[in-house]
């Protein structure tokens, strides 16, 4: 059985992160994510490549694609669920806009908000791109049981929240410390 590791050592002390006392599982868990989340931004890049967009540009021209499933996509349901800026996304979506990947309309109802879709050349651009995108998804959760794959998805939201709060948090102490 492992000794409990003192307090002052522990990286967290939320309990249910602790295994008798320590938090050696919680560090072995962020070294894997970290790792994972450097590989997954780099087969997102390796997706956007393959169909000459930049990695970020491939994100939003599938996640238009999936959110458009459920009904209308403006900028702001966009940075929403890709945790980005509206700014910053009203910039990427006008490059792809002008790649004639996309069109941008006013909101009938709400002229200030815009529309996306895709149009016919973006449907096409990621079909192309689908056997080779399914290829690399089942090789990157390949081992992974239904299970499994439930709770990650239970989780990841929460984690995602967490993490925004996180960062925000870390980025007050630092403006604080700085202030001095």
């Amino acid at each position: 059985m492992a000794s409990k590791a003192s307090s002052k050592t522990l990286t967290i002390t939320n309990p249910a992160c602790l295994v008798d006392g320590s938090d050696t599982e919680f560090r072995h868990l962020v070294n894997g994510l970290l790792p994972f989340a450097a590989r997954l931004l780099t087969v997102r890049d390796g997706f956007g490549s393959l169909i000459g967009l930049t990695g970020v540009q491939y994100s939003l021209i599938r996640s238009i694609s999936h959110l458009s499933q459920q009904g209308d996509v403006t900028v702001n349901q966009l940075a929403d669920h890709l945790h980005l800026s509206g700014p910053f996304i009203t910039i990427e979506t006008g490059k792809l806009k002008t790649l004639g990947l996309i069109d941008k309309k006013a909101h009938p109802e709400d002229r200030r908000k815009m529309l996306l879709t895709i149009t016919p050349a973006g449907v096409r651009l990621l079909g192309e791109l689908l056997p080779v995108q399914q290829r690399i998804n089942d090789v990157l959760f390949d081992g992974v049981t239904r299970t499994e794959f439930k709770v990650l998805c239970s989780i990841v939201d929460r984690l995602v929240a967490n993490g925004d709060r996180a960062a925000l948090d870390l980025e007050h102490l630092d403006a604080r410390r700085r202030a001095g």
